[in-house]
């Protein structure tokens, strides 16, 4: 039987880097995000017969119907990871409430809606589920306080799920990266912010790939949240 993966915010950045690992150990893999021609282009390169869905995380609906369609089309998702993520940087004060609800929408809602929906399979048959968090959502940052939330509330919501399922061996644990180089750390100026990461620089997305797959692998780790983040949390 096929190993069968969904990628969710698979199109870019970490989500990208889990697919292009994935695909070279064999797995069969749904690349979803909301632009569908750019899921397209990710899961063309990847070579094989991969696939790409359109989805909008926070609309229950989207999620139910991109189910049913990735098992249409690839059969059982086993693996599920949630790289889809956004942020609203802003002091709380100045911090508009619509960013906010944005934020919890994509990043905390979002993945309990796909875990939800994966559920239903995975019950069967068992499955794995890695959840991409943050440092920010350990350690909290200036600026970032409603992003910190929605990072902070998927340790606990991946936690309490993992106690919930791990009976019918379904596994859910997290990653947290620390600075990646992506889109999202674009603006920021590495020289400045890596005086406080003691390896001494940002990360590369396909590191923290391997620590995602090595979760969504390990069939004795759940509950856990595996910090990759260069030593950045020894010193916040």
């Amino acid at each position: 039987m096929d190993k069968v993966c969904a990628v969710f915010g698979g199109s870019r950045g970490i989500g990208r880097a889990v697919a292009q690992l994935m695909a070279q150990k064999g797995y069969r893999l749904a690349i979803i995000s909301r632009n569908l021609e750019v899921a397209k282009a990710t899961a063309g390169e990847l070579g094989g017969n991969h696939l790409a869905f359109r989805c909008d995380v926070a609309k229950e609906q989207d999620v139910q119907s991109t189910f049913q369609e990735m098992e249409k089309h690839l059969g059982p998702v086993n693996f599920l990871v949630n790289a889809a993520g956004i942020n609203r940087d802003s002091l709380l004060v100045r911090t508009k409430t619509e960013d906010m609800i944005s934020q919890l929408h994509t990043n905390l809602l979002g993945s309990m809606l796909t875990c939800k929906a994966a559920m239903k399979t995975m019950i069967q048959q068992g499955g794995s589920i890695v959840n991409v968090g943050s440092i920010i959502g350990l350690k909290g940052n200036v600026g970032q306080s409603a992003y910190s939330a929605t990072k902070g509330g998927l340790v606990g919501f991946s936690r309490s799920l993992a106690k919930e399922v791990a009976r019918k061996k379904i596994r859910v644990n997290v990653v947290a990266p620390g600075f990646i180089r992506t889109d999202m750390t674009r603006h920021l100026k590495e020289e400045h912010f890596k005086k406080n990461i003691p390896l001494g620089r940002f990360g590369e997305t396909l590191e923290v790939a391997h620590a995602v797959v090595f979760l969504l692998e390990s069939p004795y780790i759940t509950g856990h949240v595996l910090i990759v983040d260069g030593g950045l949390q020894l010193t916040v």
